[in-house]
């Protein structure tokens, strides 16, 4: 103790070091749970939309032929833009999502914080699931209808224009 004492009073800055060792191991191991938080959380994420969506590409290929009345290169060019869109969505999101202000201290709250996260996205997969499918279903709905009657124009009770004088 008095070694403490005497290297204080002089001033050293290995004892400064030295009382704020355990705050600096602790912060180092709290950004190292951040650290391996935002990575399975990026893992996870990731390849659940990357799942999602082959599964709506290869599943919704059969709704957009019928929709487009068997026009494949339509359907297939449609279904990848569909894709393309969906993965823009869904790991931009996924991205603006990661960042995290809040303090973990302990392995519960990291779990916490992983769950909800991968839960929003979970739930954001889903409502993009329902949106393709009431959009696949509306589009199919229409092609089985035909195509809507034409209204008679407004103007067909008038009395047709004379011809131009010369």
């Amino acid at each position: 103790m008095n070694v403490f004492i005497f290297n204080w009073t002089r001033g050293e800055i290995g004892v400064l070091y030295s009382l704020n060792m355990f705050k600096i191991m602790i912060d180092e191991v709290r950004s190292m749970n951040i650290a391996v938080i935002y990575f399975s959380y990026l893992l996870i994420s990731v390849a659940l939309t990357v799942w999602v969506a082959r599964t709506l590409h290869t599943n919704g290929r059969v709704f957009l032929v019928d929709a487009f009345h068997g026009n494949e290169a339509l359907a297939d060019s449609v279904n990848h833009l569909l894709v393309v869109g969906f993965y823009l969505i869904n790991i931009g999101y996924i991205t603006l999502a990661l960042k995290t202000t809040e303090p973990l201290e302990t392995l519960r709250e990291a779990i916490e914080l992983e769950s909800t996260k991968i839960g929003v996205v979970l739930l954001i997969l889903g409502a993009m699931h329902i949106f393709n499918i009431l959009v696949f279903a509306r589009m199919r709905r229409r092609a089985v209808e035909g195509p809507a009657p034409v209204q008679e124009s407004r103007t067909a009770w008038l009395p047709a224009a004379p011809p131009p004088t010369r």
